[in-house]
């Protein structure tokens, strides 16, 4: 077909088949968004043309919108977008080649790095020095080019006197995590988005680890050598005309019919809650409380926005520490593989940006650019973090906010970005000493801090303790699991379950029932008010976190049974879970009380008596002594008196915190 043919049918295509579309372009000074399939319908070969050579299409229906009339004459260029195309021209990045240069393709992928919006001249108006004449170029070229010879002769002096400009933006897109193959690495390439498209509305559009459809024509660039010449090889881009949003979550998994009223007659299942659990990782044996609480994090609570702007969580993050070797790693695994928006991330080889987001060096714009991290790609999904304990301080300190507020605030260079990282977290951890000591208060085990650890919902410690009758299943287990690997009749198969999970946290959202708010409140004031003593050093069983846990236990095990409403039951359920959880790591071993700080800050209300009855003594003893410091031998006999009988131990403890030192030998004062 040539060119005007085609400036005649895409003439005839706006004016008959997208005229009121076109119209309400121009009245709103916007793009004119027009369906693949809409042009496929009205002519194949036009199609066909845009397939095969977008360049001269849209030079064609960028004329063609001018000549058509639209009652007003257009004080600007209306930009013309085609989104839809159909799968046959979807290629995987990692599958582009020279066959699909100057070719309209579509791309989906994560924008893994957005860079700032910069001016490029597109159009030049040179005057010759000599003579005064002016020659207009088009700037196609990576760079700027100029006149080689004016009419007159001259090769030199030349002044550009006008330019026309169009804003520009660089995106690195990166292959969806569910494209790749195995352990394969995610292919990138590079996007240039420019006019409507970098506008202010558009840009949410294009946030880094938003999952994105990029159409757009695939154009090749020049690799410098290290002289500065042009190489035979070439790299690859998009050039973008339209960037359309997707989002693969668990609540975008096409369920059928069929799939529905399988769902619900799963959902009738008074054994559900134990069919669940039974069918996550099936390969291991055991763990029935974490494998529960684990289906309930995959379902997950609600999310809620109060009038003031303050928003509630409805993510559940669960931590398992416990001993080498006893299949957290492989829990972590399953359940990343599971959930459709997932990451799974090693502490030893994880840095706070590659978790959250940080601010690179753009090589291509010459500026900076926003990078997001894993946090912030499974944005509305998982993140498994393996090896927690294993990460540095600083790296695990942008968690945090994370964990909370369930977003990345980014303040680096000129860069100031807030990114929503709604994501749920599942972690494993390894005591520092090998394994697990239940006489230990766990921030004393893991090397994590108690600001992150309270964070987590549930803590599940996993001990391997020698026991014949447990031990005897498992061997039999692992050997029948050696003897035909492929043998695992799960109840519900991982295609079921990633279904389900969708279909409950697409369609359900509960609501507590009195009933429910009952329970809890009896559960949580009756713990509480047992341990009040009426001193400021009674324990404290639990806190306003634990009872946020309980509510979003308690919406997750209603959401399992596709209720709208929160019963009896469901609450119940969360306090058994919770009420596990804090008998294995929440109670004060002196007591055999309850007590949440032994669980957050590794500091039981016991023990902060045992500590203010020491600096008390030394304090009061100081004030006698002429040097200010104090015989050891003297508090430890005062404190015995007062029935304290491990002072030295309590003294010594002080003395690594930095409250007590030893200004000489057998002798403390206070700091």
């Amino acid at each position: 077909m040539d060119y005007a043919d085609l400036l005649s049918k895409i003439e005839i295509f706006f004016s008959e088949v997208c005229y009121s579309a076109l119209l309400k372009a121009v009245q709103d000074r916007e793009a004119l968004v027009v369906e693949f399939s809409d042009i496929e319908k009205f002519d194949v070969d036009v199609a066909d043309c845009l397939l095969d050579g977008p360049d001269e299409f849209f030079k064609a229906a960028e004329e063609a919108m001018r000549n058509v009339d639209v009652g007003e004459e257009l004080e600007s260029q209306i930009y013309f977008r085609v989104s839809g195309l159909p799968e046959s021209q979807t290629v995987s990045i990692k599958n582009l080649r020279s066959k699909h240069l100057k070719k309209f393709i579509a791309v989906k992928g994560i924008i893994k790095q957005a860079s700032e919006v910069r001016p490029e001249i597109v159009l030049a108006t040179f005057e010759c020095r000599a003579c005064g004449e002016r020659i207009m170029m088009l700037q196609e070229e990576q760079d700027l080019t100029t006149p080689y010879m004016c009419e007159c002769g001259n090769k030199r002096g030349f002044e550009m006197v006008e330019r026309k400009m169009v804003d520009i933006q660089r995106l690195e897109v990166e292959e969806s995590p569910e494209a790749l193959e195995g352990s394969a690495q995610a292919r990138k390439i590079g996007v240039y988005i420019k006019n409507d498209l970098v506008d202010p509305k558009f840009q949410k559009r294009v946030v880094p680890g938003s999952k994105v459809v990029i159409t757009g024509v695939l154009d090749d660039v020049p690799i410098k050598t290290d002289k500065g010449k042009e190489s035979k090889r070439r790299d690859i881009y998009i050039d973008g005309n339209y960037v359309e949003p997707i989002e693969f979550e668990f609540e975008d998994i096409e369920v059928s019919p069929e799939d529905e009223k399988k769902i619900k007659e799963l959902a009738a299942n008074p054994k559900i809650y134990d069919l669940l659990a039974d069918s996550i990782a099936p390969s291991i044996y055991g763990y029935r409380d974490i494998k529960q609480a684990i289906s309930l994090q995959l379902f997950g609570g609600v999310r809620k926005k109060r009038p003031d702007g303050v928003v509630t969580r409805g993510d559940i993050h669960i931590l398992l520490v416990g001993d080498p070797g006893s299949g957290k790693s492989q829990l972590l695994k399953y359940t990343s593989g599971l959930a459709p928006k997932a990451r799974y991330v090693v502490g030893k080889s994880a840095s706070g940006a590659g978790l959250t987001a940080t601010v690179v060096k753009d090589e291509f714009m010459k500026g900076w650019a926003l990078e997001a991290g894993a946090l912030v790609l499974a944005n509305k999904g998982l993140v498994a973090i393996d090896e927690l304990d294993k990460m540095s301080t600083e790296d695990r300190s942008s968690m945090h906010e994370v964990a909370e507020q369930q977003t990345v605030t980014v303040s680096k260079a000129n860069i100031q970005a807030t990114l929503n990282a709604q994501t749920t977290i599942l972690a494993a951890a390894n005591p520092k000493f090998g394994r697990f000591d239940p006489y230990q208060s766990l921030p004393e085990q893991i090397d994590i801090p108690d600001t992150l650890l309270s964070r987590f919902d549930l803590i599940f410690p996993i001990r391997d303790e020698p026991n014949k009758e447990k031990d005897t299943l498992l061997v039999r287990h692992i050997l029948k699991m050696h003897e035909n690997p492929e043998i695992q009749n799960p109840p519900l198969d991982s295609e079921t379950l990633r279904k389900y999970i969708s279909y409950a946290k697409a369609n359900v959202k509960p609501k507590l029932t009195k009933p429910a708010q009952v329970v809890i409140e009896k559960f949580y004031v009756g713990l509480r008010s047992k341990y009040a003593g009426g001193d400021e050093v009674s324990p404290v069983p639990i806190g306003a976190r634990q009872l946020e846990a309980l509510v979003r236990l308690s919406e997750a095990s209603a959401k399992v049974r596709l209720s709208d409403t929160v019963k009896k039951e469901d609450a119940q359920r969360a306090i058994k879970l919770l009420t596990d959880c804090l008998m294995q790591v929440g109670v004060d071993p002196e007591t055999g009380k309850f007590d949440i700080d032994r669980l957050e800050s590794g500091t039981t209300s016991t023990q902060r008596n045992k500590i203010k009855i020491i600096l008390t003594l030394v304090s009061e003893m100081q004030k006698d002594s002429a040097d200010k410091s104090v015989l050891i031998e003297d508090i430890k006999a005062a404190a015995e008196e007062q029935g304290l009988e491990d002072a030295e131990e309590i003294i010594q403890k002080l003395k690594r915190e930095g409250e007590l030192f030893e200004p000489k030998h057998g002798h403390i004062r206070r700091v």
